[in-house]
């Protein structure tokens, strides 16, 4: 159950409805300012998912912190049976790292920023800090630092903290690697950097001596065709006096070829005990030696000497997004193991057992807290909400908040309207933009969760229904399952669905070797001069005219095609299920007023247009002034007044510039 949940301030913590008092507007002349500062946010639904980072306060059985991949932060006092957002004010609202002072649990430190990255996540704004247990909060620093991974509490002093920051990692940026603060925020000195390229993918301190340090450092860099993990830079270092200086470790049995994403962990019942995690990559033995494949390496003293002691890809399956180790404050040899699964060793990391069914807590885990005096208790963030455990992960008390990550959002033309949405890691959903329900304190239109169902698709593209019988339902559906131009057609009153692809062959692998290229989220557009007409986009646009039985290809290649951009993505670890596929149409848009006037833009920076439904094609790139190459052509909006006049937006951030582009034609 969720309780006070009163406001949003995010439309990806949710999907959010407006009064119709913006439709009425339209061609009325200009609504006044005020007309929309009148109008309050309100959650209607669907049921959330994505938490990204969880924390407790050791010895207190109620209280838990959890904080969204972009849904701010929430607080429950009472086991999780209620929470609170405590969050909400501020002007971010991806959450990285939540850390209570061990010294004083009304001080909060958190890091903002997802860091289990891919194409699709958001960024930070540095640092924030809580006096009071989360009901008011300050800045604290670090502002440029894009992504904040793990934040480290000196145990007697909680004026004293270390960031772990990875940066946004779209290219160079010296706001990189392990950040260290006595003065409780307002001043940090960078206490260990590698190079602009290099971010920290993970911290650990010696709990029972703060001077010793450990600390995992990833090169990475994304871009809208790739991710490259791996490189010189990468590496795991130690500190023996507080953060001051750093040392690489390197030899006595640590990988000698270089290496990616770097994780560590310290056994807090025997702290010579140590646990690194360290992507190797995928494929043949380096140089013939079999541990410089391995997943898992331990010491038993302190960092100087390691050994593989696990091979196993359950560890570190698709690195650069899960790949976190966690180890039980009263048994060195218990560990936790969180990536797509949910993996428990008890031999010290050598056997990994796959937890299933009741007892693992969820799916696409991405944080884990243990009470430091008490193994038994424990909470977990994944992308079905937090699981928390009071008997050591036998049993697990599992929810959501209404934090759901809503890739599109469409409404239908029924009174009362209903809204349309494809959540990340689940399906399409369907819900009602009011009702005749009441809430708590008598509050009108309240909109619980069971009003929301599935109308097929994927998580990541769009539904849409047609706008003369809404109990007919588009919707795209890439997205994890269903990778490769699927689209589903939805029956309401049947409540079945059926897939109608526009091409049969599901792959995954490099685009370069597929013969359409279909990203992540997909476009999907109907025709407004025929609803039977519906139009999806990989490098061509593809249009069907009989409800899907057939499909037809109705362009050239639109995208600059560049072969070098749609190689295998992920550099060490490959990991391609369309996120970074470069070089496809990612905006199709038809002109209310000229039947087969459409406009498509593509995520290498094209704009392509037909007049006669896509018999002849015109590229009008060139016609857009100063426009940096390698944009993401993410909207494209034809006039409603003027078949000549259309609007688009360019998206550039992937290629580490974050300036707004929006531009206009009248010709």
């Amino acid at each position: 159950m969720v309780s006070r949940y009163s406001r949003l301030f995010s439309a990806t913590m949710g999907v959010i409805a407006l009064t119709t008092m913006l439709a009425q507007g339209q061609g009325a002349g200009v609504v006044p300012p005020d007309t929309y500062s009148r109008l309050p946010w309100r959650p209607i639904g669907p049921e959330g998912n994505r938490i990204s980072a969880v924390a407790g306060v050791p010895g207190d059985p109620f209280t838990y912190y959890a904080g969204s991949a972009s849904g701010g932060m929430a607080k429950t006092v009472d086991g999780g049976l209620t929470w609170n957002p405590i969050f909400d004010s501020q002007p971010v609202h991806s959450i990285g790292d939540i850390a209570v002072a061990p010294s004083d649990p009304n001080v909060v430190w958190v890091g903002t920023g997802e860091a289990c990255i891919r194409g699709h996540i958001s960024v930070g704004e540095g640092m924030y800090r809580s006096l009071d247990a989360g009901r008011t909060w300050e800045r604290a620093g670090l502002e440029q630092s894009g992504r904040i991974g793990r934040v480290v509490v000196h145990p007697q002093n909680p004026d004293v903290a270390l960031a772990c920051a990875l940066g946004h990692a779209y290219g160079p940026q010296p706001e990189r690697g392990v950040f260290r603060t006595v003065d409780g925020g307002q001043n940090w000195e960078r206490v260990l950097f590698v190079d602009e390229n290099t971010g920290c993918s993970e911290l650990a301190m010696d709990p029972r001596n703060p001077r010793k340090l450990f600390a995992g450092m990833w090169q990475f860099d994304i871009k809208t065709w790739g991710r490259e993990s791996g490189g010189p830079g990468s590496g795991l270092f130690t500190s023996n006096d507080g953060g001051t200086t750093w040392t690489r470790l390197a030899g006595h049995g640590l990988p000698e070829r270089e290496v990616g994403k770097v994780k560590v962990a310290v056994a807090p019942s025997n702290t010579n005990r140590v646990y690194a995690m360290i992507e190797t990559g995928d494929g043949v033995p380096w140089n013939g030696q079999e541990t410089d494949r391995g997943q898992v390496w331990r010491s038993e003293d302190g960092g100087e000497n390691w050994r593989v002691v696990s091979y196993d890809r359950n560890a570190m399956g698709r690195a650069h997004y899960y790949s976190h180790i966690f180890v039980s404050p009263d048994n060195e040899n218990e560990t936790y193991f969180l990536t797509a699964s949910y993996s428990v060793s008890l031999d010290g990391a050598e056997t990994l057992v796959q937890q299933s069914g009741a007892r693992a807590p969820g799916g696409d885990h991405h944080d884990m807290w243990i009470d430091p005096s008490n193994g038994d208790r424990m909470i977990v963030a994944h992308d079905q909400g937090w699981s928390i455990s009071q008997n050591r992960g036998r049993t697990w008390l599992r929810n959501r908040l209404p934090n759901a990550q809503m890739y599109h959002v469409t409404v239908d033309n029924q009174i009362p309207y209903y809204v349309y949405g494809n959540k990340q890691d689940g399906p399409s959903y369907r819900g009602p933009s009011n009702s005749r329900l009441f809430g708590q304190e008598g509050a009108p239109g309240v909109i619980p969760r069971s009003l929301w169902h599935t109308v097929a698709g994927g998580e990541s593209g769009w539904a849409t229904p047609d706008p003369a019988d809404p109990n007919l339902v588009w919707s795209s559906a890439s997205g994890a399952g269903s990778v490769g131009g699927i689209v589903a057609i939805y029956e309401e009153n049947r409540r079945q669905a059926r897939n109608v692809e526009v091409w049969p062959e599901q792959l995954n692998g490099p685009p370069a070797e597929l013969k359409y290229r279909f990203n992540w989220t997909m476009p999907l557009t109907m025709s407004p001069h025929d609803r039977n007409t519906v139009y999806v986009g990989s490098q061509h646009v593809h249009r069907t005219s009989n409800r899907g039985q057939s499909w037809e290809v109705i362009s050239p290649d639109l995208s600059l095609n560049d072969k070098s951009r749609q190689q295998f993505s992920g550099g060490l670890t490959g990991d391609n299920i369309g996120v970074e596929y470069a070089g496809t149409v990612m905006a199709i848009a038809e002109s209310r007023l000229e039947k087969g006037l459409i406009w498509a833009g593509t995520n290498d920076g094209q704009v392509q247009v037909t007049r006669d439904s896509g018999k002849s094609w015109t590229n009008v790139t060139k016609n857009i002034p100063s426009l940096p190459p390698a944009g993401t052509v993410g909207n494209i909006e034809p006039s409603r007044y003027d078949a000549s006049t259309a609007y688009l937006t360019m998206d550039l951030h992937q290629v580490n510039n974050r300036d707004p582009w929006v531009f206009k034609t009248t010709d």
